[in-house]
């Protein structure tokens, strides 16, 4: 009756241990592949060169400024998952000063793939002008723009996991006004 139980218990704990060897293997694989292959990395931006257009400006009597600066960004998501965001607003600053606001409507960036971007920023240059550096800034022909957004969505792994994501982008903008040439740098940084 002692040897009946016994033989009865073998199956049970090898069935037990293959099952925790099995769970062991699967964890130390997802771990890896989290570290390794599916590890969030921050996506690249692009901005192109693009131009400044519609440019007036005028000193005196008053100071007034508007133009309009074209925004060309190419987004290059280096991820396994593709980033799926809401409609945000880019902001763009003149020296810390709110100058304008640019919508960018809601879509999608593929895994592994890149999506571009074309807006427009309307910048009026009133409240620039209350700025002591903006005639310092006319007279070296050159003005710096801050733009900021951030970009709230879901990033979807494999079609089934999805997990909430922010995206914040900083490009600094040096505009050109003798050539109405546009240099801008981005950078970009992933939250989860």
């Amino acid at each position: 009756m002692v040897t009946t139980k016994r033989r009865s218990l073998k199956p049970l704990k090898i069935c037990c241990g293959v099952t925790a060897s099995a769970t062991v293997i699967f964890i130390a694989v997802s771990i890896l592949l989290y570290f390794t292959v599916f590890k969030p990395k921050d996506p690249h931006i692009t901005a192109r060169p693009t131009n400044l257009e519609n440019l007036q400006i005028q000193l005196y009597p008053n100071v007034l400024i508007n133009a309009s600066l074209g925004l060309t960004l190419t987004i290059n998501n280096r991820n396994y998952g593709s980033f799926k965001f809401k409609d945000s607003i880019a902001y763009v600053y003149y020296r810390g000063m709110l100058i304008s606001e640019v919508p960018v409507e809601h879509s999608e960036v593929p895994a592994r793939g890149s999506f571009t971007l074309t807006t427009y920023a309307n910048i009026t240059g009133g409240k620039m002008a209350s700025d002591p550096n903006f005639y310092n800034d006319i007279g070296t022909g050159r003005l710096n723009f801050t733009s900021t957004s951030v970009m709230h969505g879901k990033v979807s792994v494999l079609k089934f996991i999805k997990v909430g994501a922010k995206v914040d982008s900083v490009c600094d903008i040096d505009v050109n006004i003798l050539s109405l040439k546009v240099d801008p740098k981005c950078h970009s940084k992933v939250h989860f």
